[in-house]
């Protein structure tokens, strides 16, 4: 198919059409068709194989390889005959039944023609389609998550023993290191990655309301639970066995609610080192022929991160909506879903151009250890924390009180500190540490943590 990508009306399939190409075979039109036709060849595979049912005969080696090879080759050309014919069904469904029969036409399989879609609904086939899809469209999203989070915990690492000034409330307080900042975040990605992969996509392939009239009606005497969940289990799936109409999209609201929280500590992330990269912390590094500003020649612009802000925002927007809403269906069911499942791909692809944003932006980032160390030196009141503690734990009276009225609301030197620990009556090893203290080596067990990443 030509498509010209200054003709897109979402920018996923045009500005950003290069960060997100793996996700075109799963979200696409093409891929939901493929994927339908897919699960009703392996319903009639495994219609084929059940004994009970001798009027679908038994697949030779060669039927088998036949009829598995129209879903495994399907083609871009195939689905659009699909198309073609859903002009004049104006149905999709049995468009891809209609289009399976024209492809076994002549063969041996045609014999048994009438058993695709046999006694299934067209929600049989699209929930087990989508679900197929997300599967899919999770393992693209997780490869880039885990790259996202390698990148992260390697930066962790290199700066493990980084201090840095740690800022609470937007103000000084206890000194940190780059490093342990890092690897607080691969833990809060990794945690909710696991998340994601814990879910695994409930289907259902059960008839018109979950009860399998059509089926039974047919053939009495068949486990058709049994059939469906081998059907369904061949696939990487999940069995629903309680259902109406629809499998009820809770799985999907859960791993929509799962993505949802992963970009949320990501946007975190980036909005944390959009505000270093401002206290110059960060530096970035510039790129031949890229403009900053338009009409400001010296700025080197956070864009990365910010795109991926935004990018995280829209896909949260999509995938929490989505997640909502599908949770939600007139009695045995009504069409809301389906219109709102088109837009899945939406949700992942907004997620992966946002995780490339910043993958990017960590590409350009050079700490400024000069920077930090001159934000440390600068904070000394910082110590205040320390010595009102060491104070306490030796019985003075009002150690909290007495620090506060020294620090409190001003900068002090590295003079005023040791001044006033030098007039403290403290045991000879407890004032010797303290006077050793500084902002920068006041950090506890940052550099230990950091490594954790």
């Amino acid at each position: 198919m030509n498509f010209d990508n200054l003709l897109a009306v979402s920018p996923i399939d045009g500005r950003y059409a290069n960060k997100c190409p793996e996700l075109r075979d799963v979200f696409s039109e093409y891929g939901l068709v493929k994927r339908r036709v897919l699960v009703e060849c392996t319903w009639l595979e495994a219609l084929c194989d059940a004994k009970e049912i001798k009027e679908c005969k038994p697949l030779s080696a060669k039927e088998r390889k036949a009829l598995r090879a129209i879903a495994s080759e399907f083609s871009v050309a195939d689905a659009q005959r699909v198309k073609d014919i859903e002009k004049t069904t104006n149905h999709d469904v049995k468009a891809v039944e209609y289009f399976l029969k024209e492809k076994v036409k002549g063969t041996s399989l045609e014999k048994r023609g009438e058993f695709i879609h046999f006694a299934c609904t067209s929600e049989d086939i699209n929930n087990m389609s989508h679900a197929l899809m997300l599967r899919d469209g999770k393992k693209v999203l997780r490869a880039a998550m885990d790259e996202m989070t390698a990148k992260i915990a390697a930066m962790a690492k290199e700066w493990a023993k980084v201090p840095m000034l740690a800022h609470t409330h937007g103000q000084p307080a206890s000194p940190t290191t780059v490093g342990k900042e890092l690897a607080v975040v691969t833990a809060r990605l990794r945690r909710q990655a696991a998340e994601i992969d814990r879910l695994v996509m409930p289907a259902k392939m059960n008839g018109a309301v979950g009860n399998f009239n059509a089926h039974l009606s047919a053939y009495p005497k068949t486990d058709w639970e049994k059939l469906s969940r081998k059907v369904i289990e061949s696939l990487g799936l999940r069995q629903n066995r309680l259902t109406t109409q629809i499998e009820s999209h809770d799985g999907i609201a859960e791993l929509f609610d799962a993505f949802c929280r992963w970009n949320s500590v990501l946007l975190d992330f980036d909005r944390d080192i959009w505000m270093y990269v401002s206290m110059g912390y960060f530096k970035q590094r510039t790129i031949k022929g890229e403009i900053g500003s338009s009409t400001m020649p010296h700025k080197v612009n956070p864009i990365d991160f910010e795109n991926s802000e935004g990018n995280l925002g829209l896909a949260n927007a999509v995938l929490g909506f989505m997640a909502r809403k599908l949770a939600i269906s007139r009695m045995q069911r009504d069409l809301t879903d389906s219109t709102t499942l088109r837009n899945m791909g939406v949700g992942f692809g907004y997620t992966l151009i946002a995780i490339r944003s910043t993958l990017k932006g960590l590409g350009k980032l050079e700490l400024n250890a000069e920077r930090l160390a001159e934000d440390l030196d600068r904070n000394w009141e910082v110590l205040a924390e320390p010595i009102q503690t060491v104070m306490r734990k030796v019985g003075m009276d009002h150690p909290y009180e007495r620090l506060k009225e020294l620090t409190r609301g001003r900068r002090v030197t590295a003079e005023i500190m040791r001044d006033f620990v030098k007039a403290l009556p403290l045991p000879k090893d407890d004032k010797a540490r303290l006077m050793k203290l500084t902002p920068s080596t006041y950090i506890g067990l940052a550099e230990k943590l950091a490594r954790l990443a």
